[in-house]
């Protein structure tokens, strides 16, 4: 197998473990609108991993309330999303095996974070938690992610075979095909698998091997 040069995380899942503090976010934000709508939002959130919440709340807004969501309405739920998440996240645990990972990868190849989390938030909870160090770059959302990832590759000079993608959601599983990196996906324990059958997965970063 040709040798890994690189390693691209998700966050959300991958580093930490803050799943639950974005569900509990989204039914906060939906429940002025019943608790069906609020139910139906974060089962829609937890179905769809890797993409943004400006997407989801899009989507939320169309399909259960009726309504078109412009830009204003985006901009006012995300930062009341924002407000909801981000201290919880930077406070919340990792996930295992994340910082053995990072502590033995760091110096042997470049790492990065590739997220569906707005950018400049993950910009701050990376640096709040103490992880900037360890990464060449981290980018949040927008633009989508094998878009992002196929910036990484280019400004590196990586070849798509050389960089391994770890991710838990079909979002990063289609980014890695879409750009031809490798692809590691987490289940964690007592979660069902959302990735093909034949996916490489692991329950959490104890048993990365890169």
């Amino acid at each position: 197998m040709t040798p890994c040069r690189a390693v691209i995380f998700d966050f959300d899942g991958i580093i930490v473990e803050s799943e639950h503090i974005k569900s509990r976010a989204f039914a906060a934000l939906y429940r002025e609108h019943g608790q069906d709508v609020a139910d139906a939002v974060v089962a829609h959130h937890e179905a769809n991993g890797g993409i943004s919440r400006r997407q989801k709340m899009r989507w939320a807004h169309r399909t259960l309330l009726g309504i078109e969501a412009d830009e204003a309405l985006l901009e006012d739920l995300g930062r009341r999303f924002s407000a909801l998440v981000e201290d919880e996240v930077v406070a919340c645990d990792e996930v295992p095996g994340a910082r053995a990972v990072l502590n033995a990868e760091a110096s042997r190849r470049p790492l990065f974070v590739v997220s569906g989390t707005p950018h400049e938030e993950l910009q701050r909870i990376v640096r709040r938690r103490g992880l900037d160090g360890y990464f060449a770059e981290v980018h949040g959302s927008p633009p989508e992610k094998p878009v992002t990832v196929r910036g990484i590759l280019d400004r590196h000079g990586l070849a798509a075979r050389e960089v391994l993608f770890v991710g838990d959601a079909m979002a990063d599983l289609r980014a890695a095909r879409a750009t031809g990196t490798r692809f590691i996906g987490r289940v964690a324990d007592g979660k069902a698998s959302l990735f093909p059958p034949g996916t490489p997965v692991i329950s959490d970063l104890t048993q990365l091997v890169i």
